[in-house]
């Protein structure tokens, strides 16, 4: 597997190419992900003066059998963001390979050792009624919130935001999705008004998601969302 580095309009000269492929070790890439197909390097300059910190921008696009996984930076130099955007990747590379990991359900308790491995351990009796220690346990309380039954002490809605949102264009709202590194992204659409969602589907391709309030209960289910270019 090779690293592709291009300019976009912008010429990127042979001293960074050779930069790029030691600093992107493409042992220690397939070490995190050995699945990896292909590894894009694309650099950009904003040519306003005023935004002369963040001048020069490094897009890093890693392909593989799994998700795509992206990382941008921006700084006033190609080099200082080169090293800002191969940060975040490998960041991303060694979360998604401790999930790997963690789903293998390395160190996992038998379920015949639970009782003697896991303190407080509930259990059934012989009528079917789950008993810790030996006596009954209660059980679990419910709780209605909102629409949600919840029983026990979870799930719960720990975290709740509300932005401001600009009307924007598709484009932008991928572009916005790709700049964070996130798997979809929530915006106004610019040309309809509509709360709208962007997201990555299967290999590079995209869906779109609009919500029309005026239609509620007059269209079938599922009649929301679609993918971008067919």
């Amino acid at each position: 597997m090779d690293i592709v580095v291009k300019g976009r309009k912008t010429e990127v000269p042979e001293r960074f190419r050779k930069h790029v492929a030691e600093k992107l070790k493409l042992d220690k890439v397939q070490k995190l992900d050995g699945k990896v197909i292909s590894l894009d390097v694309e650099v950009s300059k904003e040519p306003n003066p005023r935004q002369a910190d963040r001048s020069d921008r490094v897009e890093i696009t890693l392909r593989s059998r799994g998700p795509v996984v992206r990382a941008e930076a921006a700084a006033a130099d190609p080099y200082a963001a080169l090293d800002l955007a191969t940060a975040k990747l490998e960041a991303r590379l060694r979360k998604q390979h401790d999930k790997r990991h963690s789903r293998r359900g390395n160190g996992r308790i038998p379920a015949s050792d639970v009782a003697v491995s896991v303190p407080d351990a509930a259990s059934l009796d012989e009528t079917g009624r789950l008993t810790v220690d030996g006596e009954p346990r209660d059980e679990v309380p419910t709780t209605k919130m909102g629409s949600l039954e919840i029983q026990g002490e979870g799930p719960l809605v720990v975290r709740e935001k509300t932005h401001s949102a600009a009307p924007m264009t598709l484009n932008q709202a991928l572009y916005e999705m790709e700049l964070v590194g996130h798997d979809f992204y929530l915006f106004v659409d610019a040309e309809t008004k509509q709360p709208s969602v962007v997201y990555r589907r299967h290999a590079y391709d995209y869906g779109v998601i609009h919500l029309n309030p005026d239609s509620f209960g007059g269209e079938e289910p599922g009649g929301a969302g679609g993918a971008l270019g067919g």
